[in-house]
């Protein structure tokens, strides 16, 4: 396998020693199961997805665990000028949701040739679940950790959307919020190894998703729903903007 190249490490560490004291006025971060993230090899960590904050929180966990983040991020994002300019620079992955482009776990395979990190957001976008409950999740993630044969990474995260809210505009900075951080140990894929066909890959899928709720449940001292909230069976549009139903 390449390892990953000098420069790019020192990137990171210039983008974090600027990021990382701005990032820490917002909260006070408690993170637990950092020794399950792998010191060495590649692997995938999948968190749960409550507000546009969390992509900082979990790359600040993968971090302080000593391991460089890569984000499977949407395409338009790099079209922000200064962000995307940003993301390019530590060099995050463009996904195209309208099924254009490059495949992005080809590209995501080229990180893992490097030894890296690979951040997945199983549910592809903010949860629709009206109480923030991991809700169904999408494939790549599993399917990037069979295909390569790496670990696949459980992590749950509490108290982001102190910071911002989902679908909130303006973040808050007083007083700081609480975030809590939990990094299960590695998805047991076992029963599904040497296997890519649809069945292998959604039942893999929602094992995933257990694990992330009862990380989660843990972190809120609640008992996670036995189902994940489907979006479809409720009609909502599984990409974009929405408006969470009232109880």
């Amino acid at each position: 396998m390449r390892r990953r190249k000098p420069e790019k490490l020192i990137r990171w560490r210039i983008v974090a020693a600027v990021a990382i004291p701005i990032f820490e006025f917002f909260g006070r971060y408690r993170m637990r199961g950092l020794d399950h993230i792998p010191k060495r090899g590649a692997f995938v960590i999948a968190p749960n997805h409550v507000t546009n904050f969390d992509p900082l929180t979990t790359a600040y966990l993968v971090w302080r665990g000593g391991r460089v983040p890569r984000f499977l991020a949407k395409a338009s994002v790099f079209r922000v000028p200064l962000l995307g300019a940003l993301l390019r620079y530590t060099g995050q992955i463009p996904v195209e949701r309208s099924g254009g482009g490059p495949d992005p776990l080809a590209a995501a395979g080229r990180l893992i040739d490097e030894e890296l990190a690979v951040i997945v957001y199983p549910e592809g976008t903010l949860t629709r679940d009206p109480d923030e409950w991991p809700m169904r999740g999408k494939t790549g993630a599993v399917r990037l950790a069979l295909q390569y044969g790496i670990p696949l990474i459980p992590m749950a995260h509490w108290g982001v959307q102190k910071i911002l809210p989902r679908y909130g505009g303006t973040l808050r900075f007083f007083p700081r919020s609480d975030v809590e951080m939990l990094v299960g140990p590695p998805l047991d894929l076992t029963p599904w190894a040497g296997r890519t066909d649809a069945a292998a890959l959604a039942a893999a899928t929602t094992a995933l998703m257990d694990a992330i709720a009862v990380l989660l449940g843990e972190l809120r001292g609640q008992t996670p729903p036995a189902e994940r909230w489907d979006p479809v069976a409720h009609g909502q549009s599984e990409y974009g903007r929405f408006e969470p139903p009232t109880r």
